[in-house]
């Protein structure tokens, strides 16, 4: 008959402040319990959840995350992270095309941006990995560059087990970017960085800026826009524009433009910038009045200025294929598009509530057109309600632009 085995605790009368030992009575012995054994110990004397406690909802947030999620939340987070100190943490910076993407967060059954550089990852150094983004985009949202931390031991192939020096950042960004290459080719690693291994892509960023794109114009979208901006048919004032973001910059309750499910603590954002300029479109190619005009001002004596001064200024809506007429005036060519005007809404804080970002532009846009007053979005932001706010912008249209850290020195 096996007898179970009876531990009792004996404190040390030398030391009343040293870890208890455990004093086995089979064997006599006498043994420590290790840090890991200790750190289960102390977890597994948590009280369970309350099942009154809503379950956290794995969400996106189309460019309008909140990054202060609620305290004791991070500390689990932060408590369950276990430092492996034979793995090297990166930073890396990627840019995506949204559209085939069901959002940043991982999701089993859809395609997502983390989903789809942990598989990359795997195949570089086959092992899986856990990718943490700074910003969790929503589904169609792109980025020009969101950052992320991962965590890589890197083992040697020919002798299991065997632990290697870390792949020096261009390495990881050329073997990573050449699978991602096969899978859709939607996505590319812009930068790689050694970090300390706790530093954390979203609880370290100190700023977000995201860029909004509106095309303006009666024309149908060009199918090289489709799916990168959101075309308003009406003409958008811009000067009306830009005095209701006035109103918006800086710390306010933004419950208005808040949507529903957010899980944001408080309302309260500032917003250190927002404003609306006015730009050339993307696919922009000169016309043959303008490389005649270019081709002068490189070979004439007159200065540069005096050269371009006839069309210093772009011509709204106007084609991208000009020819000057006998008389003087200029003519579009056939089979040639018009150019539509093109406005990017920039908003740059620490942190957005859920969706925010696209309901500051859905009200910009009403000010454009002209259905909404400065002295309305006024009215909106006090109402401190989501139902006062006009509908949200296409998440099409947005684009993380760029996370601000205080990144350590390679040194």
């Amino acid at each position: 008959m096996r007898f179970a085995e009876i531990k009792r605790t004996q404190k040390n009368p030398q030391n009343p402040d040293s870890p208890p030992v455990f004093f086995n009575r089979m064997t006599n012995e006498q043994s420590t319990p290790s840090i890991s054994q200790t750190s289960q110990q102390l977890r597994n004397q948590r009280p369970p959840e309350s099942p009154q406690r809503p379950s956290k909802i794995a969400r996106a947030d189309g460019g309008d995350f909140s990054d202060i999620i609620e305290e004791e939340e991070e500390e689990e987070e932060r408590e369950l992270v276990e430092m492996n100190p034979r793995t090297q943490r990166y930073l890396v910076a990627v840019e995506y095309i949204g559209t085939r993407f069901f959002g940043a967060q991982k999701q089993f059954t859809c395609r997502t941006v983390v989903g789809v550089l942990e598989d990359a990852f795997q195949k570089f150094i086959g092992q899986p990995v856990s990718i943490f983004c700074s910003s969790r985009t929503d589904a169609g949202v792109h980025a020009l560059s969101n950052v992320c931390h991962v965590d890589v031991e890197r083992i040697s192939k020919r002798k299991p087990g065997e632990v290697l020096s870390p792949h020096e950042p261009t390495v990881v960004k050329r073997a990573v970017n050449h699978f991602l290459q096969k899978n859709g080719g939607d996505m590319m690693v812009i930068d790689v960085k050694c970090v300390p291994s706790d530093f954390h892509a979203r609880y370290k960023a100190l700023e977000r800026t995201y860029f909004y794109r509106l095309s303006s114009g009666k024309e149908p979208l060009s199918t090289f826009e489709k799916d990168r901006t959101w075309h308003v048919p009406e003409e958008l004032g811009l000067l009306a524009m830009q005095k209701a973001c006035q109103v918006l910059v800086g710390r306010h309750d933004f419950s208005s433009f808040r949507a529903s499910g957010c899980q944001a603590k408080s309302p309260v954002r500032t917003l250190e910038e927002l404003n609306v300029t006015e730009v050339a479109s993307s696919m922009y190619f000169p016309s043959k009045l303008e490389r005649e005009q270019s081709y002068c001002a490189t070979t004439s004596s007159v200065s540069i200025s005096n050269n371009l001064q006839v069309d210093s200024t772009p011509i709204a809506g106007t084609s991208n294929q000009l020819t000057e007429t006998s008389e003087g005036g200029v003519v579009q060519e056939f089979g040639a598009r018009k150019r539509q005007r093109c406005f990017v809404v920039t908003a740059r804080a620490r942190s957005f509530l859920y969706h925010q970002v696209r309901l500051l532009v859905g009200v910009l846009k009403s000010v454009g057109t002209g259905d909404l007053t400065v002295c309305d979005v006024e009215r909106i932001l006090e109402a401190k309600d989501v139902s006062a706010a006009s509908p949200m912008a296409p998440a099409s249209g947005l684009y993380l632009g760029h996370v601000k850290y205080d990144l350590p020195s390679d040194a």
